[in-house]
């Protein structure tokens, strides 16, 4: 009796696990169907039910994570692909250590993130991402090194829901939103938001942005529409919809609605219509972010289409006659990694920003910057914008007018613990500063000069800031950035000196060391007393620029105080160009030196002049060496020769 008893008992667990391990077995393929179609939110409600109810997997833990990864939940997502990794270290493919070490970063993990990417790459993880990470260990500080200078702030019109893509459609700008009245509307199981569509909003000088409205027209469905890029005569606007068109849906093999890029044409004042599906675009592979050239003959956009490397590669189409399209062509390797870019757009300077989660970010999509030729071919590295355009969270869909130096971008930046579901529109304001340094020198013993007072000047020669040197006999001053100024040493017991530069278009620094020669020369030291210093020309010119003729007018000054005072003219050039041209450039600088000042009254036969083209570098920039564009100008110059 009391082994039946046993047996019976031990029967009836048997039969409750199964019946408990059956109900959990039903509800895990409910979620994984689920899953599949990108319905996250129900996915993950189901996963925890069954979590909760003490039944864990490896695949539960990569479902539960990848439901907040794909939300850009990044900290949740975290919490289970570290208990993947800590738990069924055996059962955990390459992918989920890059995906926790990316979702680490929005936490600010960055250590243990960068553990886990070594851990990527031992496992097998995929080149560009890994060569990008070991090449680059120090990547936190470079990203702050090239960070440019910018202001954010929310713009007034985002709502309580997503906000987010948008592009500049004249003096407006349009964007993509969830409608404000959420209720009764269908929503993505995808986020358990409402769908999206196109809005416009009114643009003032200074980016200030107001009166929304929801585009008119056949743009909007039921369906998602976002992300557009206008012609510059606001006439025609290419925008990124679901798979659905003439009140038809779309699906790949697996039932699944992908993205489509569409155009439109604009009817009288603001009416969208005539949709054209671009021919490019496919039922079984998304296309989505377009972004129009400069020229306007070639449109970027995001795509999963074979040949991409990872999630979603950068590509484009040349834009042909009569509403035809060439081949899509992969940005390449440069731009492209087996992670997601995607969201281009070209800038009226030419230069592309897209989004990535790779290029080493800060965690989440970057925003990325790389400069264009006119051919469109990439050119130079690909550059993060760095904080506080970029954050730990992700950070899409930059747009910016560099002539206006305002633009905006797209984030989820704020929310609980940092980060939200819902994205916001930022507006972005670019600061563009130089910083003007350097250390003033006795010019004869090369000896510092502590105590020596050093002053910025505007273009009209305005005081705009004065400092007093310590025993460093260092100085520095922020200026704007492509302006012009004067800085001036003075000190007791030495002349003035003078130095005119002219910033860059671009947040940097520039050194300017000043030696300032001592008085007291000797009598018949001429050049001592007179202090002749050379002049600068433009790269490939030969006219006298403003800075050469406050130097040439000294020169002037002097020959009309010493009568007896000849001087000969030496011009010069850098190594670009061949040594035959720059023979003619540098006679042509010397005799529109000598001009000059025979134009202001000198006699011709106290002057002469030559030009020794490349022959008398000042440095070490001669053919073929890499140099930057300071050190070219310190070659491109007239000297002046006092003549016994």
């Amino acid at each position: 009796m009391k082994d039946f008893l046993k047996k019976a008992a031990l029967l009836i667990l048997v039969l409750l696990y199964t019946s408990v391990s059956f109900s959990q077995r039903n509800k895990i393929e409910k979620a994984d169907k689920v899953f599949k179609t990108y319905s996250y939110i129900d996915a993950r409600e189901i996963y925890l039910k069954v979590v909760e109810n003490g039944y864990e997997s490896a695949q539960i833990y990569k479902k539960l994570g990848d439901t907040y990864y794909y939300n850009s939940e990044y900290e949740n997502a975290a919490i289970w692909y570290t208990k993947l990794i800590n738990s069924y270290p055996g059962e955990t493919e390459a992918e989920y250590y890059y995906k926790a070490a990316q979702s680490l970063k929005s936490a600010n993990k960055y250590e243990e993130s960068d553990e886990l990417m070594e851990a990527y790459a031992l496992k097998g993880g995929e080149g560009i991402i890994v060569s990008h990470f070991e090449n680059s260990p120090d990547y936190l500080e470079s990203i702050a090194e090239q960070a440019k200078h910018y202001l954010l702030n929310k713009v007034a019109i985002n709502s309580e829901v997503s906000d987010f893509g948008p592009s500049f459609y004249g003096d407006k700008i349009v964007y993509a939103s969830n409608p404000n009245d959420t209720e009764g509307n269908k929503v993505l199981a995808w986020n358990g938001l409402p769908y999206l569509d196109l809005y416009e909003a009114n643009m003032d000088a200074d980016g200030n942005l107001s009166n929304v409205s929801i585009l008119k027209g056949d743009i909007n469905t039921k369906y998602n529409e976002s992300s557009t890029a206008f012609t510059k005569d606001g006439e025609t606007v290419y925008f990124t919809r679901n798979n659905f068109f003439e009140g038809k849906k779309g699906r790949d093999k697996e039932k699944t609605i992908k993205l489509k890029l569409y155009k439109a044409t604009k009817s009288g004042d603001s009416i969208w219509n005539n949709i054209v599906e671009l021919p490019f675009s496919s039922d079984e592979y998304s296309v989505a972010h377009p972004a129009l050239s400069v020229d306007e003959k070639r449109l970027y956009f995001a795509s999963d289409m074979t040949g991409t490397f990872g999630k979603s590669d950068i590509w484009y189409v040349e834009i042909l006659a009569d509403n035809t399209y060439g081949t899509p062509v992969n940005l390449g390797s440069k731009i492209n990694t087996e992670a997601r870019e995607s969201f281009p757009f070209i800038s009226n300077k030419n230069r592309l920003y897209f989004s990535s989660d790779d290029h080493n970010g800060l965690g989440g999509l970057d925003v990325f910057m790389i400069s264009l030729d006119d051919q469109g071919k990439i050119k130079g590295d690909v550059r993060n914008l760095g904080e506080p355009a970029n954050s730990n969270y992700d950070d899409f869909g930059f747009i910016i007018d560099e002539e206006k130096q305002f633009g905006y971008v797209s984030s989820n930046r704020d929310g609980d613990g940092g980060g939200s579901v819902n994205d916001d529109i930022y507006f972005v304001k670019e600061i563009c500063e130089i910083t003007i340094s350097g250390v003033v020198t006795d010019s004869v013993s090369g000896d510092l000069l502590p105590g020596a007072l050093v002053s910025l000047l505007d273009e009209d020669h305005n005081l705009v800031e004065s400092k007093t040197v310590g025993a460093d006999a260092f100085y520095s001053f922020i200026a704007d950035c492509d302006s012009k100024y004067t800085i001036r040493g003075t000190k007791k017991d030495y002349f003035p000196k003078e130095k005119v530069v002219e910033t860059p278009e671009e947040t940097g620094s520039i050194t300017v060391p000043l030696a300032l020669k001592p008085e007291g020369c000797p009598p018949e030291d001429l050049g001592c007393r007179l202090s002749l210093e050379p002049i600068y020309f433009d790269f490939d010119r030969f006219n006298i620029r403003p800075d050469a003729a406050i130097e040439l007018a000294k020169i002037q000054s002097a020959m009309e105080e010493y009568p007896q005072l000849i001087i000969h003219i030496e011009s010069h050039t850098d190594s670009r160009a061949s040594h035959a041209y720059n023979d003619i450039l540098s006679e042509k600088r010397a005799q529109s030196t000598l001009n000059w000042l025979v134009d202001q009254g000198i006699d011709r036969s106290r002057l002469s002049a030559a030009g020794y083209g490349e022959n008398q570098l000042v440095n070490d920039c001669s053919d073929g060496v890499q140099c930057t564009e300071e050190e070219h100008q310190l070659n491109r110059r007239s000297m002046f020769i006092i003549q016994n």
